[in-house]
């Protein structure tokens, strides 16, 4: 199992977003702990890291040793990657 790290730029994207869409990008967060046994990864192409589908939101990551880092949490649109 694997730590999960948000970074203060993640933790204030989430905090924009309404209840129901904070509590699901939380709980679809918490899924990371069990890398590399998750669905709705795929790796990020003009950039190193992962990306998390999570309904219409997506969040971008990082995974290292023992620790995944949430570097980002947007929601999907032509600008978000």
């Amino acid at each position: 199992m694997k730590m999960v790290n948000i970074t203060l730029k993640a933790h204030k994207q989430i905090g924009k977003l309404n209840r129901q869409d904070i509590g699901a990008i939380y709980e679809a967060l918490e899924t990371l702990a069990d890398w590399p046994e998750i669905s709705g990864v795929k790796n990020l192409i003009n950039r190193p890291g992962y990306r998390l589908r999570i309904g219409q939101y997506r969040a971008m990551f990082d995974v290292s040793d023992d620790v995944i880092t949430i570097t980002e949490v947007k929601r999907r649109n032509e600008h978000t990657y």
